[in-house]
Parts: C-alpha cells; sequence; structure tokens
C-alpha cells in the first residue's frame, strides 16, 4: 500500500512522514552543532575556574571543534557517496554524543583535544549532508520552511546550552558532560525512526565538471562567506568569558548572556529568511552584515551590561540566520541546477570551515599573546564583516562597468 506525495509520486507506507525527517534534522544539527560547538562557550570559564586546564589552553581545546569542523566539511561528501547520507549522519550524531561522555574524563589534554576535534568534524558532516538527505522527501511547497525547521536546530541548542549548562555546572563540570551526553543520546532516539530510509547519496562530481568555473558573483559570496567566519568566531568563543571574567560578572551572569545569545540565534533563521524573501537575498545581506558590524562595535566601546546583552541579542542572530540566507542567494545564482548547487553548498561549508578554523587559531593565538585583550578580536571580528560589505560594493561597481556581462547579484 502506497501513499502519494503532493507532486504525485508514490511514497512507501512504511516511509517516515515529511515532519518525522524534519525533527530528524532538527536535532542532527542540535547536536552536531548547536550543542557540540556551542555549549563549549559558557563552560569556558568553569573549566579555568576548576583548574581542569589553564586560560590559554581552554581557548586552544576550544578551537580544536573549528579544526574538526573544517575536516568534516571536506569529508562529507565522499562519505555520504561511499555510505549513504543517512547512515553517515547517525554515525555522526552517535560520536557526538560519545564527545561529550569522553569530555567527562579528562584524562589528559590530547584525549580532550581529539574528542573536541571529534565533535567538529561531526558538525561538518553534519551541515553539509542534512539538507540533502532530508529536503527531497519533503513536499516541493514546504521545503523553505523544512530548510529553516532544520536550521533552527542550531539555534535552539545554543539557547539549550545557555539553559542547561548553568542548571547542570550545581553538580559540577563533569556531571555537566554528563548531563550533555544524556541530552544527546536522548535525541538520538527521539530522532532515529525518522530518517528516511532510501535516501539517496550526493553524486561525486565528474572529472569532466569537476570544478567548474563560478561566476564571479559566486566567487564574492565564497569570500564574503569566508570573512563572516571570521567575523562570528570571537562572540561564539569568548563571549561568555568576556563578560563572566572580562567584565567581571562571574559565570553565572556569563551563562545568562548565552542565553541572550541563544534567543537571538531561534530568531535568526527566521528573521534573516522573511528579510531576504522581502529585499532580496543580497540586499539583506549587505544590511544584515553591517548591523552585525555596528553590533560588534558596541562591545567594543560600551561595557554596560544593558547595551552588551542587548548587542547580544543581534549578535546571537548571525551564525545560523546566515545559513540559509547564503543557501538561498547560492540557489539565485545557480537556478535550477540541483547538483551544482550542492557542489556549491559543499564548497562553501569548507571555505567557511576554514576561515572558521584558522580564525579560532589566529585569535586564541591573540587572546593570549596580548595578555587577554577582548576587544582586540571583537574589533577584528568587526573589521572582517567591513570587509564583506566592501567585497559586495566592489562586486556592484564590476557590474555596473560591465552592463553587458549579464546580472551577476540576486
Amino acid at each position: 500500500m502506497t501513499t502519494r506525495t503532493a507532486s504525485g509520486e508514490p511514497r512507501p507506507a512504511k516511509e517516515p512522514l515529511p515532519w518525522a525527517a524534519v525533527l530528524a534534522g532538527f536535532c542532527a544539527s542540535m547536536i552536531g552543532i548547536g550543542l557540540a560547538r556551542f555549549a563549549y562557550t559558557p563552560l569556558i570559564p568553569p573549566l579555568i575556574e576548576a583548574g581542569w586546564f589553564t586560560a590559554d589552553r581552554v581557548i586552544y581545546l576550544g578551537a580544536a571543534n573549528l579544526a574538526g569542523y573544517l575536516i568534516g566539511a571536506i569529508i562529507a561528501r565522499a562519505l555520504g557517496h561511499r555510505f549513504g547520507n543517512v547512515a553517515v549522519l547517525k554515525v555522526m550524531m552517535l560520536l557526538t554524543a560519545l564527545s561529550f561522555l569522553a569530555c567527562a574524563f579528562p584524562l589528559s589534554e590530547a584525549w580532550f583535544f581529539g574528542w573536541r576535534l571529534i565533535s567538529g568534524v561531526t558538525g561538518g558532516t553534519i551541515m553539509v549532508l542534512v539538507a540533502a538527505a532530508l529536503l527531497p522527501h519533503v513536499p516541493p511547497a514546504r521545503r523553505g520552511l523544512a530548510g529553516g525547521a532544520i536550521f533552527l536546530g542550531i539555534g535552539l541548542g545554543i539557547a539549550t546550552s545557555g539553559t542547561v549548562v548553568p542548571l547542570l555546572l550545581h553538580w559540577g563540570l563533569r556531571a555537566t558532560w554528563l548531563g550533555l551526553a544524556a541530552l544527546s543520546f536522548a535525541l538520538i532516539a527521539l530522532s532515529w525512526a525518522g530518517w528516511p530510509r532510501n535516501s539517496p547519496a550526493p553524486g561525486l562530481p565528474s572529472p569532466a565538471t569537476a570544478e567548474p568555473r563560478p561566476a564571479l558573483a559566486l566567487k564574492v559570496l565564497y569570500g564574503q562567506y569566508g570573512l563572516m567566519a571570521v567575523g562570528l568566531v570571537p562572540t561564539m568563543v569568548f563571549l561568555a568569558d568576556y563578560v563572566a571574567r572580562g567584565l567581571g560578572q562571574g559565570a553565572h551572569v556569563g551563562a545568562l548572556i548565552w542565553v541572550v545569545y541563544g534567543i537571538g540565534a531561534i530568531l535568526g533563521p527566521v528573521v534573516y529568511g522573511q528579510m531576504g524573501d522581502k529585499l532580496g537575498s543580497a540586499r539583506a545581506l549587505r544590511l544584515l552584515l553591517g548591523v552585525q558590524a555596528l553590533a560588534l562595535g558596541t562591545l567594543l566601546f560600551d561595557q554596560h551590561l544593558a547595551a552588551v546583552a542587548i548587542a547580544t541579542l543581534v549578535i546571537g542572530t548571525f551564525p545560523p540566520g546566515i545559513v540559509p540566507l547564503v543557501l538561498h542567494k547560492m540557489h539565485h545564482l545557480l537556478p535550477g541546477d540541483h547538483a551544482a548547487q550542492a557542489s556549491a553548498w559543499s564548497r562553501a561549508t569548507i571555505i567557511f570551515a576554514s576561515f572558521q578554523a584558522l580564525a579560532g587559531y589566529g585569535y586564541s593565538y591573540l587572546f593570549a599573546s596580548s595578555g587577554g585583550s577582548y576587544r582586540l578580536l571583537f574589533g577584528y571580528g568587526a573589521l572582517a564583516l567591513v570587509l564583506a560589505i566592501l567585497a559586495d560594493g566592489m562586486l556592484e561597481y564590476v557590474i555596473r562597468r560591465r552592463p553587458r556581462a549579464g546580472s551577476l547579484s540576486t
């Protein structure tokens, strides 16, 4: 017995309904990125205060997740082609949960580093594969909403880390890591049966089409996405520590600020998506980059807690919000070519991860060598976003100078 999809195609009776598949993707992004990456930020002050590692080593270990994210983004399509998207995604979720469990027992710095690296690999792999694995099973009319729901897992993971971590810290650091592991295993169990059973693996490009020459606008978008990664790392890694130790507010207030960041992260995909629909992805991106640069400037020049909280709410919208917006712009640049869109998204994720990993270690070095200057890090982050705006302005100038080349923006 079969039912039919909205497009008239038969769907096997045992195939999970689209909402179940979207829930599975939501759980994957929440575990692999929302928790695995962002739960570490409110843990930085307690890790230092408990003496697990020194301050500079805690920051360095946090950057291991960013390096792993790059590795995951690079190998994701090959893994999906070899083993299938769904099988790979399930394994990545399990590895993420195991990484939380392992971090509860800091046997050595190398042990801790290795598991933080693995948690990054899982996040990068999930980011590349999750939409491609699930959206084909969703009716076309609902794919935009479904994509936003999948990436909403990142924002909710951030908010969850800011609320659950402070509660768990009452029982100690080890209990906190074990609690994150338990939450991850619960989400895995909730979503396990929702994954589609016949998800196609992504096709690897043939030698003749492995490296198509992208349009100028696509090259600029890659560069902008890399600069966005550089711009979001300072607050992603250092914000809670800045409030807790830099402003002397303590770990509890640092964790509360991270909750505000998480609220912004929940709003980001919805707000950015609506702005993209109303203004066009290019105009929306320019406007939002400017707003983010101003928010980072607020952290540079205003240390009042209320101002920091408002800036944090705005900044929190950025990491999950830019994902659907950049993806939307990419689809406009490559209309109707699904293979090229998948290849371009994989390449964009690799570029984002590369800049993010380099920025993570670069900021860690600057933090250590400057004696713990948070303002220096926020200043470089704001500069990266300004450069991303300028890159878009230069593209518009080139378009006006070469009108016959056709429109390169959306």
